[in-house]
């Protein structure tokens, strides 16, 4: 039986030298930064008790954020600017903190309430400004782009949410916004396939995790 615990919700960023840190190492550099931190973590009860650590939406090896987020219970009240300053302090390098909130113990899971993610895409060799722009409109108005993903069909449209194409003088670059619910999620590198761009070409950073239900302190 588990025993009370408040839960809080931490925003954080996976930068460039760690950008090919897998899923599970993360969730463990966290597990240790908390421990360094010497904050009070709530473990989940059973024959191998774990903290009660949840990283939502997995971030694909290669792509870096600005917005990961991670909900975590201790055991015991404590005010947000002293868990956040206790966390930069015990920090891994590449993963500093942005943001600590309280949010509702009986809330759903993390990832359940997330329903889509924001990614900004930079080409290294982006085709010429007029075409790039006629594929995006082509991907767009499309009824559906059959997919396969693991020996499975799929359809990509209706997981695109938005698709902009963004310029800073010559550079040029993607803006992009796909679902990103259970069975549903839509994965950058599929959108460049779709455009015939070659993902490893590109330099993909998650910027937003949206969800629906915002948290009450």
């Amino acid at each position: 039986m588990e025993t009370t615990a408040y839960r809080y919700r931490l925003t954080f960023c996976k930068e460039e030298s760690v950008r090919f840190t897998s899923h599970l190492d993360l969730h463990r550099a966290w597990e240790r930064t908390f421990r360094r931190a010497g904050l009070p973590l709530a473990y989940r009860q059973g024959f191998n008790p774990r903290p009660r650590i949840n990283i939502g939406s997995a971030l694909p090896l290669g792509y870096t954020s600005k917005a990961e987020l991670l909900d975590f219970w201790l055991e015991e009240e404590l005010d947000t600017k002293t868990i956040a300053r206790a966390l930069t302090r015990a920090q891994a390098p590449g993963l500093p903190v942005r943001e600590v909130r309280r949010i509702e113990t009986r809330q759903p899971a993390l990832q359940a309430q997330i329903n889509s993610a924001s990614y900004l895409v930079r080409l290294d060799d982006p085709p010429p400004g007029l075409l790039i722009q006629t594929t995006v409109d082509g991907l767009m108005n499309a009824a559906s782009l059959p997919r396969e993903r693991r020996g499975k069909s799929y359809d990509l449209r209706p997981l695109i949410e938005t698709l902009l194409v963004k310029r800073e003088g010559d550079a040029v670059q993607l803006e992009m916004t796909l679902s990103a619910r259970e069975a549903a999620t839509g994965r950058p590198g599929e959108v460049l396939r779709a455009m015939d761009l070659d993902p490893a070409c590109a330099h993909i950073q998650r910027t937003k995790l949206i969800i629906t239900q915002l948290e009450e302190n």
